[in-house]
């Protein structure tokens, strides 16, 4: 049998996971890609405004998909396509959330699938300063030349698992999560009118989402101060990728610097001011993104991240993007200006 598994990647209109306007798919068998496919997508009706900020990372525009299927008429190839597999995404918690909330505001059934996070993953095989898909695709050794397009995305992370899976000297997944001393995540059947609505779905819906009027009144919310440093839920899911770090927070953020402490804290992390030899991970603010680690536009608390794990530190830098898919937020910050 050999590995197995689906890579999966979705891309969204707006700050929304339930607005998918784009997916990709690769099917990996006996540790080789043997087929991949993509689709673009009109997000679910009332759901798909393109935001911007978003069209920025990806792309895609509303007239690019205008005369494309929605989600709810593409799920039964999607879902085809992936049979009963196991499922792997970079950051998996946000993908298996865009197949929940797209289906929920859909109106559709959908089936449970297992998955497992390539980030959670890298983390455990890799040192790097940053397991954002484009540096755990280059410790892979898995070229990635457009990063934000469905499939090449979910190919690098096909490769990413195959990489781990192969280090780890284990013939099969069964073999892999054994070693590891783990089990697969699970994302529930849905069944609609008995399934109670996800928690994003819920506030998506009292907030309204993606529309014009709401992405020009969102902007960059100031930090005059550190303020205070909560304690880490220790009673929160200990699998989850924030459990157990020293979270530091580093220029602005759509949300004020009290509330993603407290976000971060109530997933079991614990929130810092300032970067030391404690810290694991650093939130960048201010529009980084991960390829700014090799460019120079740097804080000096990033610097310092650089220093420290130039020494040896397993420290990593997250953007606000990939922060807030790992705390199930929406991105709130309006882009700067050039």
């Amino acid at each position: 049998m050999g590995i197995e598994f689906t890579a999966i990647d979705f891309e969204t209109a707006n700050g929304f996971r339930g607005s998918p306007c784009s997916v990709g798919l690769v099917k990996v068998r006996d540790g080789v890609i043997v087929d991949e496919v993509s689709w673009l997508m009109r997000p679910p009706a009332g759901h798909d405004f393109f935001d911007p900020r978003n069209t920025r990372i990806h792309g895609i525009k509303a007239p690019m998909v205008a005369g494309a299927p929605r989600f709810g008429e593409l799920f039964p190839e999607i879902g085809a396509f992936i049979g009963e597999d196991l499922l792997v995404a970079h950051n998996a918690a946000f993908d298996m959330g865009v197949i929940r909330s797209a289906l929920e505001v859909s109106d559709l059934p959908g089936p449970a699938y297992e998955y497992t996070c390539s980030v959670v993953h890298s983390r455990r095989t890799y040192s790097l300063v940053s397991h954002s898909l484009p540096f755990a695709a280059e410790a892979a050794g898995v070229p990635l030349k457009n990063h934000h397009d469905a499939v090449e995305d979910a190919r690098a992370c096909a490769g990413i698992m195959l990489d781990i899976v192969r280090r780890s000297a284990a013939p099969d997944m069964p073999g892999f999560f054994a070693v590891q001393g783990m089990v697969p995540s699970r994302l529930p059947a849905y069944i609609p009118g008995v399934d109670a609505l996800s928690k994003a779905t819920r506030a998506a819906l009292e907030r309204g989402t993606g529309t014009e009027t709401k992405a020009a009144a969102t902007g960059w919310a100031g930090w005059p101060v550190e303020g205070e440093n909560p304690p880490p839920n220790l009673l929160a899911d200990s699998s989850h990728p924030l459990y157990g770090q020293t979270v530091v927070f580093s220029g602005n953020l759509g949300m004020s610097r009290e509330s993603a402490k407290k976000l971060a804290a109530d997933l079991g992390a614990k929130p810092a001011s300032n970067v030391t030899r404690a810290t694991t991970v650093l939130v960048m603010g201010d529009g980084f993104e991960a390829g700014d680690l090799r460019n120079g536009v740097l804080t000096g608390k990033a610097r310092r991240v650089l220093d420290l794990h130039g020494k040896g530190q397993r420290i990593e830098v997250l953007s606000e993007p990939e922060f807030l898919r790992m705390i199930d937020g929406t991105w709130p910050g309006t882009l700067r200006q050039a």
